[in-house]
């Protein structure tokens, strides 16, 4: 096996554990993306006449087979193997021989990586957006289910005003709603394809329809000038990674809130036994544990973003190997919002309140006191202000 960058001296064992790392086993989701970075390289490189239709219809034919063996799990990355580009390009050369390694005319790692990255984020940010509209769903049936009952409002953790379980369920379902935008908008900074810049400068001597690659492959457009495609790196990723902690930032604020609820000395809410867990030593415990950790996690979001964004913050321009330190905060991040988002509409679904438990403090509703008294006898609200909290217990 030779290394796309393999000039056939022998590599340090102790060098490639330390530069491979664990990209070879974070690659593996990346290999049918970058199959299909490939397919779409390939398209502009038979377009520019630098491939034959039927070289080019081979190629495809065995890029083809390569993913779906990839995909039955009849092949993984190896650590001598590094990466997805060098794994699949082997398997290419393997099966056709120099017509294999022809696929890499007008190419580097760095714009293939990239291709690859970007066209699985825009696959990912759309599994995102569904899971948090799945989690407003969930908000919603429960406003419809038990909307009408009363609940406190609260401000400084005391009872403030009046409010519903529809007006707290529609609150945290507006700001998902923002979340949600917020995530899609990452998609402007991903829909720009990489190809074509190759190292990050080009490909001199090279005819590269640049266009042909992006259209094939769905990007909005080509992201131009060749020099900012390494510039880029770490923006877009980050910008996932900060919208994708807002979100896990709602998420933690509506699980503080339900474990509040939970307690015995609110009861708001009761939890299904299959939501809570039990206690070694006391018998009587069911434990709210799925909503502490979602709170809990919302730090690991945070240092998920921190670590992104300290990685390339002072790179200079070009490609640097610090990058490749990007994917395991970012993979992780998806993976932990993505679980978040599965269990988290399954568990407000469960949710009861339970009004019979709700107390609401006479001193909530004198705001409306005050302002009744605004609307009905025209005095300015601070005197109203005063009158009401005069008759206060003290």
């Amino acid at each position: 096996m030779s290394r796309l960058w393999d000039k056939g001296s022998k590599l340090d064992d102790r060098i490639l554990r330390f530069t491979a790392g664990e990209d070879h086993h974070w690659d593996e989701r990346l290999v049918p993306f970058d199959v299909e970075g490939s397919l779409g390289h390939l398209m502009a490189l038979e377009t520019a006449g630098h491939i034959t239709r039927t070289d080019a219809e081979t190629i495809r034919a065995s890029l083809k087979r390569i993913s779906d063996s990839h995909q039955a799990g009849e092949w993984h990355i190896s650590l001598e193997e590094e990466d997805s580009q060098t794994a699949i390009e082997s398997r290419l050369t393997q099966a056709l021989g120099p017509l294999g390694g022809r696929i890499h005319l007008g190419r580097s790692r760095n714009d293939q990586v990239l291709t690859a990255l970007r066209l699985y984020l825009l696959a990912e940010s759309r599994q995102l957006i569904q899971g948090v509209h799945e989690v407003i769903a969930a908000l919603e049936r429960l406003a419809q289910r038990q909307g009408s009952i009363a609940l406190p409002g609260y401000t400084h953790m005391q009872q403030a005003m009046p409010s519903s379980v529809q007006l707290w369920a529609h609150g945290f379902a507006s700001e998902f709603a923002d979340d949600r935008d917020g995530l899609n908008s990452v998609r402007r900074r991903l829909s720009k394809s990489p190809l074509g810049s190759a190292a990050g400068y080009g490909t001199p001597g090279v005819e590269y329809p640049r266009a042909v690659s992006a259209q094939f492959l769905g990007f909005d457009a080509v992201h131009e000038p060749v020099t900012a495609v390494q510039l880029s790196r770490g923006k877009a990723e980050s910008q996932l990674l900060f919208e994708i902690h807002l979100f896990m930032n709602d998420a933690a604020r509506l699980a503080q809130d339900l474990l509040l609820f939970y307690t015995q000395e609110f009861a708001f809410v009761r939890l299904p036994e299959s939501f809570t867990t039990g206690s070694s030593i006391m018998p009587q415990k069911r434990n709210p544990d799925v909503f502490e950790l979602i709170r809990g996690r919302s730090a690991s979001s945070l240092a998920y973003l921190n670590e992104a964004l300290g990685i390339f913050s002072r790179l200079p321009s070009g490609y640097q190997r610090d990058l490749q330190l990007i994917k395991p905060p970012l993979f992780r991040g998806i993976d932990l919002a993505l679980s978040v988002m599965d269990i988290l509409p399954t568990a407000i679904d469960g949710l009861e309140f339970q009004p019979e438990k709700i107390r609401m403090d006479a001193g909530i509703y004198t705001a409306e006191q005050a302002n009744r008294l605004v609307v009905e006898e025209g005095i300015p609200f601070r005197d109203a202000y005063r009158r009401v909290g005069s008759g206060l217990p003290k």
